[in-house]
């Protein structure tokens, strides 16, 4: 079957492709950018990827219309707008409007459980958008579910934060509300099961695990798997405005997403229509197993997405990938290079590996600091971390700076910083091969808006001598007893 894949570069796209590839299916992949999707290896010969924009209509022209089947996964609830489920009408409209010129016979859309009379913004939006997209010419196919476990997806990520970093939790009283948690890997059996099966069409499924917990009952049982001795206190006075600032300042969540996630928690999310069981027989994993399974992953370093592989941090602009060459002109720099005699290739990997749990390779409390300080002005601070210790690819989050440019034949990392700045900032490592041997150099540069820009990079400009300076020195010599060599600086305005 020849299918279209929207929502490619998210979280549940980028594990669906390889499994719809498997299958021997031919998968056309609708992004934003190009530029920012980055296929694995195996994939790149047997995928076409298409640019468009749900939000622009004209934009879609340049899709196929040779088509059997198309799916939505397609949601706005993390961006940085007020009026994400305006956002989620005009796209899914526009969605419908362009799949009524393709031979399409089926729409397979990812929701959320929706039982409660009284649903939240976010819950709301998602039932709107299957009554639009209940319009098209192709039949529906509405996939409901509750929380995802799996590495990577943001609910997993925000229980694991909590339990990881707080002994005693004073919480909100939404922790008493029901949830039916569901493993990734049988959200995308799921998907891939009732694609193209005429017993699924038009149709509502409601996909859950065989556990139903409390959100309380969540965080002490991921606390028990870790083996770690959690309190949690429950105020009925936690509002769902504070919860969110309480949810935005622990855990590596955005307070756009955080807010959502509380408005949308206040609701049940339990399996009551058990049909899917009829039409597709199968056994979901429990909640701990599927825990158990997510922490394996990550411990093996095999984390194929991440919730923030979308663009939901807020700060970021969609076309960021227009930023993937320095600007030559109108820029504040702090340049370094260093000449070194250790093999190229220990240094480079010490760059793939920076941030993260590895650090910043010098005053690793001043970058806490500065993300503390991003967090209190509604940045994405440093609780991010990375998807991967060693690996690195376009698009990856490192903390509060976003990959542009990964580039190991070249050996070439580009930075963009996604913290809340008064300008635009850019960190680059490259290395080197010169005439007298291999130099590493280390590019800071910012381009300042106005006068409050230019009072910001003075400000830490003390800071740069510190941070900068160490953290050249550090990246080379880090594993290595050997001290690096003299370092040349240079610090200039263009």
């Amino acid at each position: 079957m020849k299918i279209l894949l929207t929502g490619a570069n998210g979280y549940i796209g980028k594990r669906l492709l390889p499994l719809l590839v498997e299958q021997q299916h031919e998968v056309v992949c609708m992004v934003r950018d190009m530029r920012r999707f980055a296929l694995p290896e195996p994939l790149k010969e047997k995928v076409q990827v298409v640019q468009g924009d749900l939000l622009l209509p004209e934009g879609l022209k340049q899709l196929p219309t040779n088509l059997d089947a198309a799916y939505y996964l397609v949601h706005s609830m993390g961006s940085n707008r007020d009026d994400f489920s305006e956002a989620e009408r005009i796209g899914a409209e526009n969605f419908v409007a362009y799949l009524n010129t393709t031979s399409a016979k089926q729409i397979i859309y990812l929701s959320g459980i929706s039982n409660d009379v009284k649903l939240s913004k976010h819950l709301a939006s998602r039932l709107f958008v299957e009554e639009v997209l209940d319009k098209a010419n192709a039949s529906l196919t509405v996939l409901r579910a509750a929380i995802i476990i799996g590495s990577g997806s943001a609910s997993f990520e925000i229980i694991r934060d909590l339990v990881d970093k707080l002994p005693v939790m004073v919480t909100p009283k939404w922790l008493k509300s029901r949830c039916q948690p569901i493993a990734i890997r049988d959200v995308l059996f799921y998907l891939a099961e009732v694609l193209g099966r005429k017993d699924c069409y038009n149709r509502n499924f409601e996909i859950g695990g065989p556990d139903v917990l409390t959100y309380r009952e969540m965080l002490l049982k991921l606390a028990q798997i870790r083996n770690l001795k959690r309190y949690i206190l429950t105020l009925p006075v936690l509002t769902p405005r504070l919860s969110s600032y309480w949810l935005y300042f622990v855990t590596s969540t955005n307070y756009t997403l955080a807010r959502s996630l509380v408005d949308s928690l206040r609701n049940d999310a339990v399996v009551q229509d058990h049909g899917i069981k009829a039409v597709i027989p199968h056994e979901c994993l429990p909640y701990e197993q599927a825990v158990r399974l997510a922490f394996s992953r990550i411990e093996q370093n095999s984390v194929l997405s991440s919730w923030t592989d979308a663009l939901v941090s807020g700060t970021m602009p969609v076309n960021y990938m227009n930023y993937i060459q320095v600007p030559e002109h109108g820029l504040l720099t702090d340049k370094k290079r260093l000449k070194f005699d250790r093999d190229p290739e220990e240094v480079l990997a010490n760059i793939w590996r920076i941030g993260g749990e590895r650090g910043w390779y010098k005053t690793d409390f001043l970058w806490r600091m500065r993300g503390l300080l991003d967090k209190m002005v509604g940045g994405v601070g440093l609780r991010r971390g990375r998807r991967s210790p060693n690996e690195l690819k376009a698009g990856d989050t490192i903390d509060f700076w976003r990959v542009l440019v990964a580039d190991k034949q070249n050996r070439r990392l580009l930075l963009y910083a996604e913290m809340k700045l008064p300008g635009e900032a850019w960190l680059q490592f490259r290395i080197c091969q010169e005439a007298d041997g291999n130099y590493l150099e280390q590019l800071a540069a910012y381009r300042p808006h106005g006068l409050v820009g230019r009072l910001y990079w003075y400000s830490v400009l003390p800071f740069h001598f510190v941070i900068f300076g160490g953290m050249i020195q550090n990246i080379i010599s880090y594993g290595k007893s050997k001290p690096a060599n003299r370092l040349l600086q240079e610090s200039q305005k263009s």
